[in-house]
């Protein structure tokens, strides 16, 4: 007769129990299909990101290291890095121009987990082959710990203002999924928590500036580091969750709750999406420049198809109150990346955001410093911080008094609005075919698309280094 074993009697308990249960049977079709466009969005954001001067500084920085075991850095068939450092830069790459997936409660959860889990999936011995079914299960159970810290605190459904969450729970959700794929025990489950715990946090003070992207990086490393060295038996405090001087120090309202139980274990991934963006930008801006542009058809219909820059007066912005996102004269990308102003008048100018809006050349002209000197903010007492429900409303004010307005409420690429399939495939296939060959490109689109039934998941790191699909016909095997 098998023993039934007893219930964990903390939080922490609760949650390496999950962590270590959790097989690919309980993932659902939803959930694989989810997080695949998680995965490939990703990795095209990624591969884009390499070319950022963020970028090739942290790649400069972490050559200095080696070792015997060594993992792909994303876009680079030159040189290879010990796993920590490829989970690293590749973590730096995914965040470099914030065009990576946003969730809620807030956190960008993809890039804090993914570059963990590739570099990881390198360095197991060749005989022991990680499948693209044992990849998307530790990338889940990643992205389950960060969505459930996150719902332990009431503070953190709304838009950060102290720290920046991919450095908590980011980093404790790149422990998770580290332990998953090296098949972890409860109790070095427990002392990975306990071991990232002791490297979450970063303050968000350095949002807009090139430091920012370390967060995302440093939360895949670290929770890779966690996970490493709880499998060589650290140990740390076994109930990390529990304690309000655990993860309960960074939130004032932290009330940690049992998960639910393994037997048809409900996903939040299932009951809520993230937000794929569509230009390279903190997503509260993503409301701004859907209204912008909506206002500026407006105006140019009525203008003879021309914009009547000189008879605009001023340009109100009515969003939240987020004060990091407030820059009403951006200088560099990143302040850029992190300005209601400048989206709402770059889209007033150009009719859409792109890639290139945000180049040095399109940040300093003329005409958009002029629209910025005429655009004030407004804080309606309903519109709250929160990605679920905040809306922008961008009004035009003309010298001959006419307002012209438009409201935007859920932009395309939200979780209520989903990307589709085509225009994620686009957006992929922009950033990666800025990098890679197209024959690398196509073989991550097609490898991401069949992740479930992939034998031997080093093929992705393949033609992540550039590699072609030719050098990969005895890899690419499905099940």
């Amino acid at each position: 007769m098998g023993w039934i074993l007893p219930a964990p009697k903390t939080i922490t308990g609760n949650f390496a129990n999950v962590i270590h249960g959790l097989n690919a049977n309980h993932l659902t079709d939803q959930v694989i299909q989810r997080s695949k466009r998680m995965i490939l969005d990703t990795l095209g954001v990624g591969l884009l990101g390499t070319s950022t001067e963020v970028c090739h500084k942290v790649t400069q920085y972490s050559k200095i290291y080696s070792s015997d075991i060594s993992s792909t850095i994303w876009g680079h068939l030159d040189f290879r890095l010990p796993p920590l450092y490829a989970a690293f830069v590749n973590g730096v790459a995914v965040h470099s121009m914030d065009f990576d997936d946003t969730w809620h409660p807030a956190t960008h959860p993809s890039g804090a987990v993914l570059p963990a889990v590739i570099a990881l999936s390198e360095a197991f011995p060749q005989k022991k082959k990680i499948s693209g079914l044992d990849l998307l299960l530790a990338f889940n159970v990643g992205i389950e710990v960060q969505g459930r810290l996150l719902r332990f605190s009431s503070e953190a459904r709304n838009i950060p203002k102290r720290f920046h969450p991919p450095t908590v729970v980011g980093t404790m959700g790149s422990a998770a999924a580290c332990a998953k794929l090296l098949a972890l025990d409860q109790l070095k489950c427990k002392n990975a928590l306990a071991i990232a715990a002791s490297y979450a946090g970063a303050p968000l003070a350095n949002a807009a500036t090139q430091t920012k992207p370390l967060h995302v990086g440093n939360a895949a490393k670290h929770g890779l580091e966690a996970a490493c060295l709880a499998s060589q038996g650290l140990q740390g405090n076994k109930q990390i969750l529990d304690m309000e001087s655990g993860i309960g120090a960074f939130y004032t309202d932290y009330n940690p709750q049992a998960l639910p139980t393994l037997q048809s274990y409900p996903w939040l991934l299932d009951q809520q999406d993230v937000a794929i963006k569509r230009f390279p930008a903190h997503l509260g801006t993503h409301w701004v420049a859907d209204a912008a542009s909506s206002v500026r058809r407006k105006l140019v219909e009525s203008n003879d198809n021309f914009l009547p820059l000189d008879k605009i007066e001023k340009v109100i912005l009515k969003v939240p109150e987020v004060k990091y996102v407030n820059r009403p004269s951006p200088t560099s990308e990143h302040e850029a990346r992190h300005s209601f102003q400048f989206v709402a008048c770059s889209a007033l100018l150009d009719g859409s955001m792109s890639v290139q809006s945000f180049t040095s050349e399109n940040i300093h002209r003329p005409a958009l410093r002029e629209l910025l000197s005429k655009t004030q903010l407004e804080h309606p007492t309903d519109n709250t911080p929160s990605f679920e429900s905040l809306y922008c409303e961008v009004s035009v004010t003309l010298q001959d008094g006419n307002p012209i307005s438009d409201r935007c409420d859920t932009f395309y690429g939200h979780w209520r609005k989903p990307l589709k399939k085509e225009d994620l495939e686009k957006k992929f296939q922009s950033n990666a075919s800025s990098i890679l060959p197209a024959e690398a490109t196509e073989g991550i689109l097609e490898t991401v698309y069949n992740l479930e039934k992939v034998e031997d998941c080093s093929v992705l790191s393949t033609f992540l280094s550039g590699q072609s699909a030719r050098a990969l016909s005895e890899k690419l095997r499905f099940l």
